[in-house]
């Protein structure tokens, strides 16, 4: 295991009840659930590869699906496994690199999530051989989701929560890559890659697949998520549907933080 794996699995081992809460009941959880409810169905065999603590797994498995987790972290993997165990649930649960999943892995599943390896894989041959190896490991016809740090999302976070830019000096070489309109992989919260938006559609077409979808997880919520969360329920699922209603829209996906591609596997 590389140095930078290292960094980044004790990273997550350290952070497992952090990272199980950051999403709950925030946009992006519940955004991208709804587009998963479009595709899977109960019954359907679902690999989460990069699954965390398995805030998505556990949700797919209550809903009656066949799920394994696959983790880079230990820690999230034995946190997942009994978190299901205290609902009831049954899931399988692996520890294990992105880019050797398919041999780690055994079976054929009808959907694999892969919302979180393309977040650190710092090089893009790297991504290559993640994605690679989960298409080995879903049938034709199967659908893939992949997630990617979108890189406004750092400029979006130091907006709502760190705007005083001259207290992050280190934070510099993100935002000369922001400058140059490049995308962006080192150090971040730990060693992220942060995508630029264009480029996404074009690194996806190199894989056997249909796209059928280019959404922003979060809509449009980011810059004012905590006041839209804050109101009654019904307004807040208001502005639920309005994103879902407007997330593929080209123009509005740099208000999201996070980019998933949806594809079909077509061989």
């Amino acid at each position: 295991m590389d140095d930078t794996t290292v960094i980044i699995r004790d990273f997550y081992d350290a952070a497992v009840e952090g990272e199980w809460n950051r999403i709950a009941g925030r946009p992006e959880f519940l955004l991208t659930c709804r587009m998963l409810g479009r595709y899977i169905m109960p019954g359907d065999r679902v690999l989460d590869i990069g699954g965390g603590p398995g805030r998505y797994s556990l949700c797919l498995a209550g809903k009656g699906c066949d799920v394994t987790l696959f983790d880079l972290s230990p820690e999230n993997v034995r946190f997942a496994k009994e978190r299901a165990a205290e609902q009831g649930l049954s899931i399988n649960a692996v520890a294990g690199d992105a880019r050797e999943a398919d041999k780690l892995v055994a079976g054929q599943f009808d959907h694999v999530l892969l919302m979180g390896p393309m977040y650190h894989l710092l090089e893009e041959a790297d991504r290559v051989t993640a994605i690679n190896s989960a298409l080995k490991l879903l049938k034709p016809n199967g659908i893939i989701y992949v997630s990617f740090i979108n890189m406004f999302a750092g400029i979006i976070y130091y907006m709502k929560c760190q705007p005083d830019l001259r207290s992050y000096p280190d934070d510099m070489p993100y935002f000369e890559a922001f400058f140059n309109d490049n995308g962006y992989a080192g150090p971040a919260f730990t060693q992220a890659y942060f995508a630029k938006q264009s480029e996404i559609l074009p690194f996806m077409a190199q894989f056997p697949l249909e796209k059928l979808h280019f959404f922003g997880q979060e809509g449009i919520t980011p810059p004012c998520e905590s006041n839209i969360m804050s109101q009654p329920p019904e307004i807040v699922e208001l502005w639920l549907n309005l994103c879902e209603r407007v997330w593929e829209r080209e123009y509005l996906l740099s208000w999201s933080e996070h980019l998933m591609y949806v594809g079909r596997k077509i061989r």
